[in-house]
């Protein structure tokens, strides 16, 4: 009996010791820990039972409950001055669409959105559409309390963003896998909508991997545009935009931006952002930004302050039905293919040439361009990616290691600066024409247009997509890198384009470069 309770008072003292030393431990180094490893703590710390939810008979209600106390409603308050700049341009797209903005008036504006709790110090993640340059962000719980909080970062590229308010022991919601969700499972959005707090729609998910053009849109183009005539030509000029929506058919309406997208047990899988609409509220067609995306994003801005992204280092385009199939003899339908490799990038290292085209990710096949993008938006520099290309009718498997942004960058501008800039003012995207195409148009060489960007060069003369460029400066253009070399001898400080309209008609415009 004696040893018995020795032992016992052995058990109890090593485990207040070792409960001890974990509290120290995690108090120490809790500003290290990723959100995961914080949510791994609170939730084995808390004893929360888990949510189970059965197909034959759904139930949202515990769902509903486990989620609702971490989401906030944020109201954000813009000077007169900030109006006039591009978070005015945000606004009147995003804001008014995913956000509740006020009237116009003489004094500072507002607008509104939501926002999801996930780390118990007070982290939350939102849109950045919701908050970039705001004067002052004001936080709301569920259980009403407010707060102000500031900007820890924000990302464009994935339209995500990070704030904080000072607080401890908050409602979070558990981080989910957003790649284990189906097409036609059961899904909450959890947000604001029209200043409604705490509001809970249901829906499933629709579809996944959508790439809307939302993100880093320049053109006004109503036929392919997502969200119809309401669309303005505010668009926001994003660089590198990462696309891969959670589409759902839960209601979100104006409000809900920032908010969550939970699955039936009650798992974070999206962060609520865009809808596509006529009307500018719901129409049955919501948006959500993948967790398993987001998580990298905001891990790196409360790491680095930035995100840091790791490049493969080639431009592509989006196999489909096109002559392009037929010019590469090829009968796949589905893939991607690499227009460019640029010079120094982790593509080229790794052996991968103009011409191939990805088939697979990671051994999952690629169907478009967000495919790829997203897979490699959750990776940092230094890391790597298999890839599954098409070369010369064989497939074959290529391990590439991604190049940090900024090194990739510095390599395709070594140019020169002056090019660079140059490149920039055309306000354009271009591609090598095909055989078909030259045919079309009756030309030996040329690139085509694909994108034209409010404001630049382009845009001004009204060259406009789906135009030919056969010579800049008098020089022969058959690709990007000839374009490159055609505007760094510039003589006389004058830039003349040559080509033909979608219509077959010719231009031929020129600009001075100190304009």
């Amino acid at each position: 009996m004696k040893r018995i309770g020795l032992t016992l008072l052995t058990a109890f003292v090593g485990g207040a010791m070792a409960l001890g030393t974990y509290k120290l431990v995690e108090k120490k180094y809790a500003d290290n820990m990723s959100f995961d490893d914080k949510q791994q703590v609170y939730f084995a710390s808390n004893h929360l039972s888990p949510i189970t939810s059965s197909a034959g008979e759904v139930d949202f209600t515990q769902a509903a409950a486990a989620v609702t106390p971490a989401v906030v409603y944020i109201r954000t308050t813009y000077s007169n001055s900030a109006q006039n700049s591009q978070q005015d341009e945000l606004q009147r797209m995003f804001g008014d669409m995913f956000g509740q903005r006020m009237p116009r008036q003489n004094t500072p504006q507002m607008a509104s959105g939501s926002g999801v709790i996930i780390s118990p110090d007070g982290y939350i993640v939102t849109n950045n559409h919701v908050v970039a340059k705001a004067d002052k962000i004001e936080i709301t719980t569920n259980n009403h309390r407010r707060f102000t909080a500031k900007v820890i970062g924000t990302d464009p590229n994935t339209d995500l963003a990070l704030i904080k308010i000072e607080a401890n022991d908050l409602p979070i919601v558990k981080l989910g896998n957003s790649d284990d969700a189906k097409v036609g499972e059961w899904v909450l959005a959890v947000g604001n909508p029209f200043n409604l707090t705490s509001t809970v729609t249901a829906g499933i998910v629709s579809a996944k991997g959508r790439g809307i053009g939302i993100i880093g849109r320049d053109n006004d183009d109503e036929d392919s545009n997502p969200f119809g005539p309401t669309r303005n030509s505010t668009t926001p000029k994003v660089k590198a935009g990462i696309e891969s929506f959670i589409q759902t058919d839960a209601a979100i309406n104006p409000g809900n931006s920032g908010g969550a997208l939970v699955n039936t047990k009650g798992e974070l899988i999206g962060i609520n952002s865009a809808i596509a609409s006529h009307t500018g509220s719901y129409e049955g067609y919501g948006f959500a930004i993948p967790i398993n995306l987001a998580k990298k994003v905001l891990n790196d801005i409360k790491k680095y302050g930035a995100v840091k992204r790791g490049l493969i280092g080639v431009s592509f385009s989006d196999l489909s039905e096109s002559d392009q199939i037929g010019d590469l003899k090829t009968d796949k339908t589905n893939g991607l293919y690499i227009r460019s490799v640029l010079p120094g990038g982790g593509g080229e290292a790794a052996g991968l040439k103009e011409g191939d085209i990805i088939t697979k990710v990671e051994g999952v096949t690629v169907y478009e361009s967000s495919d790829l993008q997203e897979r490699v938006g959750r990776l940092q520099p230094g890391d790597k990616i298999n890839l599954t290309i098409l070369r010369n009718g064989s497939e074959k498997n290529i391990t590439v290691t991604l190049k940090p942004e900024e090194v990739t960058e510095r390599k395709a501008a070594v140019i020169s600066k002056s090019a660079a800039e140059l490149y920039n003012r055309l306000g354009a995207s271009f591609m090598p024409l095909t055989p078909n195409q030259k045919a079309k148009f009756h030309v030996n060489g040329g690139v085509l247009v694909t994108q034209v960007r409010e404001g630049g060069m382009f845009d001004q003369f009204e060259v406009p997509v789906g135009s030919v460029v056969t010579k800049i400066n008098q020089q022969p253009i058959n690709s990007v890198a000839d374009i490159d070399k055609a505007i760094t001898n510039v003589k006389n400080g004058a830039v003349v384009i040559s080509g033909r309209y979608p219509d077959g008609g010719t231009f031929n415009n020129s600009f001075m470069v100190g304009q």
